[in-house]
């Protein structure tokens, strides 16, 4: 099973512990899983490279009869015209949209039918499905259109779309990795996404009042900076990131947030105990997968402090963490896992450890 990183996770668990199996509420029973096939990697099927190849490859067929609808390079068309076309396209453009996501939809069954035989996914309940991909129409359908053909196939797996917005579940999820102090003393805390192309900070306001389970936090306020159109150096980006967390902590507490002396991180690839990144950041700016490098220390160095506090830094993977913003509505079921579908596909796997206590 390469990419597992059940065995090496567990070595260090608990609260603190980077890329940890055991976390206050889950077990992460895998991440970061490397499927291959005769093809290649099987979650390069359900990427959003995939759609758009699946795309490209009806509008050749129809080339070659002067029918296609659709005009200038597939990769050029954005997820915003290609909903577009469905709402209000002619019935050829909305045609060929709507074939390219059945095409897409039975790759998504494919890869998950090949996960699910995979000890770490053959108990799976239910499948969170998020990345930007999930952020359109053609997402949704997609990803409805997969539940349709697992339910057909005889395979009784919920597949839902993840009800934070993407971009903003890579943040919420932090809040399932702080430690539990922090939830009696601070109404909000620090996390950053780092992506192949973005990377985001921002503060999760907690909001226990209104749902101790966190299920009504959010992100009070973020910052986005695309480092993929600027190209910079690793250690330009992580003064840049620096930059960005000084201010979203300075204006929280101008506007009167109790913000915790903590920072989630979520960051692509497998994560060692100590911070370290052991592969899959390949598409970050620079190497970040250096041994000479820890982004947790360079965190730190930037932000020693928050209220006066010294800073406590847990990272985990990106998946890791985007599933974890969903964690309050997976209690009815046992084992759930997320897939993220950007420029590859995302993926992790969980197991509720108070659902696991009560069926005992």
């Amino acid at each position: 099973m390469a990419g597992s990183t059940t065995d090496k996770a567990r070595s260090a668990p608990g609260a603190g512990a980077h890329g940890a199996a055991e976390l206050p509420s889950v077990i992460v029973t895998s991440y970061n899983l490397e499927v291959r096939d005769e093809d290649g990697f099987v979650g390069d099927k359900a990427s959003r490279s995939a759609f758009i190849g699946h795309l490209d490859t009806l509008r050749t067929h129809l080339k070659r009869n002067g029918e296609d609808p659709l005009d200038g390079a597939t990769a050029a068309i954005g997820k915003k015209e290609l909903d577009a076309l469905l709402k209000d396209g002619d019935a050829a453009e909305a045609a060929l949209v709507l074939s390219a996501v059945e095409d897409f939809a039975q790759s998504l069954a494919f890869v998950i039918r090949r996960f699910a035989r995979l000890k770490s996914w053959a108990e799976i309940a239910r499948i969170v499905v998020g990345g930007g991909f999930r952020e359109s129409r053609i997402g949704e359908l997609a990803i409805a259109r997969a539940a349709i053909i697992l339910r057909v196939d005889g395979r009784d797996i919920d597949l839902v779309p993840i009800s934070h917005h993407p971009d903003e579940a890579g943040l919420v999820g932090s809040a399932h990795l702080a430690p539990k102090w922090i939830f009696s003393a601070f109404d909000s805390l620090v996390a950053v996404d780092i992506g192949g192309s973005n990377i985001r900070a921002g503060i999760v306001e907690l909001r226990q009042k209104k749902a101790p389970d966190l299920s009504k936090a959010r992100v009070w306020a973020s910052e986005l900076w695309r480092h993929a159109d600027e190209e910079p150096g690793r250690d330009e980006a992580i003064e840049r990131l620096g930059k960005m967390l000084r201010a979203q902590i300075a204006e929280a507490e101008k506007k009167g947030l109790s913000v915790a002396p903590f920072i989630g991180i979520g960051c692509p690839g497998l994560v060692e105990p100590d911070g370290s990144i052991e592969r899959g950041a390949q598409n970050l700016p620079g190497n970040w997968e250096s041994s000479r490098f820890n982004l947790v220390d360079s965190v730190r160095e930037l932000v020693p402090q928050i209220g006066g506090h010294d800073t406590e830094i847990v990272m985990h993977n990106d998946a890791v963490i985007q599933g974890l913003s969903e964690m309050p509505a997976m209690q009815d079921v046992e084992n759930w896992g997320v897939l993220t579908i950007g420029t590859g596909l995302g993926n992790a796997s969980y197991r509720n450890r108070e659902t696991a206590r009560k069926k005992r």
